[in-house]
């Protein structure tokens, strides 16, 4: 249920703060004095569409934010899983909207997206005004109307369906571009096949990447590794050379030997010499193995330049480098098996369609059946309502026809009434006047109440065009709904106002520059004059003071 509202800067609202209760309250007030600008801040609250008019002027910015209990709704809780939110009994909703037109929402203080805002929103509050008779009126809307009466056994019938029904069009859609594009089919799978066998003869090694350039780089300077090499050789040990730099360390390897006994500072001279000269030693022995296995290979170099020139190639054409050639054949793999597997071949797709539609059409079924039992729950249940509003000779209807299949199913849903006896039904949307309209509506509103689990319920003046028993039936109506959750309403009618167990005043009052709407909470005296006013006006007598009297004690 809506715990607290509080709204700032919002139109001719400059600050209200209004805390509600379980059951029924009521807000009035003079027409124009904000009464519906508290239902479109709530509205923008639960995800509504926002605009810069609302922002007060002269403000920069309008501030919403409203306090619920949710009483451990299991979908609810999902819902915000799936959004990311920490699921809570408590929660906080709050709107700003900028006079630049910015909007930011949040949710228990965690910023959240506007759809992510109208998707918790959809959970918490349920508000029923004009628009709800225009869907009533819409014949387009009767399906959705009628889904919101199923249970659970019905919702699986729909999600099972939905489920065929897309897999279905999935395969069909397959078909029919494999049918249309049989050309472009085979055109694609030669050219795939063409670079398959282009990228596999030649067998790439990614280790060549960096293994054939510095081969290539080393037989195009054979000439120059074979002088520097034996230069390095002839310096370090020359047979012809007494002054070779290895004659040089061993000779001066034996001096230090000779005197090493002495001390041990000549001792590790003379072992870190040795150690020197054995370095030496081994890698003259090294170069001089390079030089004798040094050798120019012409058909080497040639190959190599071959084999650089075929993966350049390549590289230019599926690289940019070597890595992505060989991720770009496993997509063409990929992509092949995808286009010439057995599963997807003409005649299996073909198999899998007709598959397909046999299985939808027993899902089908089962949801049309399933619908038409809604329909006829539904059917007794609007009956029995509109009876207690004095529409008791009404007779309301589901009218079923057969139509294309879509996500939604394969029947056309719209309400026929027959308001009267005898003059046979006929769609909603051309028989009913503004109050069996309203009487409708919430006729459907009471039935619907019952299988939703929204906390709150918001009813803007829906009791439009009635007056007399009408009007009583209707408070009695909306007194019903309140008893089991939270209802709050606009109204005019002293009957729907009386009945409420909370009363809202809404005022505005203007300056030359500022008007502005303020809400005050009345206490039964106060509630006594108001109910009196709509009885007679502004000259209130005795009489219609007693009336109201009665009417707030009944």
């Amino acid at each position: 249920m809506l715990q607290e509202i509080s709204i700032k800067n919002f139109a001719i609202i400059d600050e209200i703060h209004l805390s509600f209760e379980n059951g029924m309250t009521i807000l009035t007030g003079e027409t124009g004095a904000g009464k519906s600008i508290i239902i479109d801040a709530m509205s923008l609250l639960l995800g509504g569409r926002s605009s810069t008019d609302f922002v007060r002027h002269g403000t920069e910015k309008s501030e919403i934010e409203g306090l619920f209990f949710t009483n451990k709704n299991s979908e609810l809780n999902e819902k915000m899983l799936e959004l990311g939110l920490e699921p809570s009994e408590e929660l906080i909703l709050r709107r700003e909207i900028t006079a630049s037109g910015r909007s930011i929402c949040r949710i228990n203080g965690q910023m959240v997206n506007l759809s992510s805002l109208r998707e918790i929103g959809e959970f918490l509050v349920d508000i029923h005004g004009q628009h709800d008779s225009q869907e009533l009126m819409n014949a387009k809307y009767h399906l959705h109307l009628l889904d919101e009466f199923g249970d659970e056994d019905f919702e699986k019938a729909k999600k099972n369906y939905q489920e065929k029904f897309e897999i279905y069009k999935n395969l069909r859609n397959q078909l029919s571009i494999r049918e249309k594009n049989a050309q472009e089919f085979a055109q694609r799978i030669e050219i795939l096949q063409f670079q398959a066998e282009e990228i596999e003869a030649v067998a790439i090694n990614l280790e060549e990447d960096e293994q054939l350039p510095k081969r290539r780089e080393k037989l195009n300077n054979v000439k120059n590794i074979a002088d520097a090499l034996s230069s390095a050789y002839q310096v370090l040990d020359d047979d012809d050379n007494d002054f070779s730099s290895l004659n040089n360390v061993r000779a001066a390897l034996s001096e230090l030997e000779s005197v090493s006994s002495y001390d041990n500072d000549y001792q590790e001279m003379s072992e870190k010499t040795a150690e020197s000269y054995y370095l030496l030693e081994e890698v003259v022995s090294r170069i001089g193995s390079a030089i004798e296995s040094l050798e120019f290979n012409p058909t080497e170099l040639l190959q190599i330049e071959d084999r650089v020139m075929t993966l350049n190639t390549l590289q230019k054409k599926y690289g940019p480098e070597l890595k992505d050639v060989v991720n770009y054949l496993e997509k063409i793999h990929l992509e092949l098996d995808e286009l010439t597997g057995s599963e997807n071949g003409a005649e299996n797709l073909e198999t899998a369609v007709k598959e397909a539609q046999t299985a939808l059409l027993e899902a089908s079924k089962k949801l049309n059946d399933k619908r038409h039992k809604i329909a006829e729950a539904l059917t007794e249940d609007i009956k029995q309502e509109l009876a207690e509003l004095y529409m008791e000779k009404a007779d309301f209807r589901v009218n079923f026809e057969a139509g294309k299949f879509s996500i939604h199913g394969n029947e056309h849903v719209e309400f026929f009434i027959q308001t009267n006896p005898g003059e046979g039904f006929k769609p909603l949307a051309k028989t009913a006047s503004g109050g069996e309209l309203s009487r409708l509506m919430l006729a459907i509103k009471s039935s619907f109440s019952r299988h939703e689990s929204k906390t709150s319920i918001v009813f803007d003046e829906v009791d439009t065009g009635v007056s007399g028993r009408v009007a009583q039936a209707i408070a009695n109506k909306i007194y019903k709904i309140a008893r089991s959750g939270q209802v709050l309403a606009i109204s005019h009618l002293p009957q729907v106002v009386a009945i409420a167990d909370t009363q809202f005043y809404i005022e505005k009052s203007s300056t030359t520059d500022v008007t502005t709407s303020t809400v005050r909470k009345l206490n039964f005296d106060e509630r006594v004059e108001e109910v009196a006013k709509m009885l007679a006006g502004d000259d209130v007598t005795k009489e219609a003071r007693a009336q109201a009297k009665r009417l707030l004690t009944k």
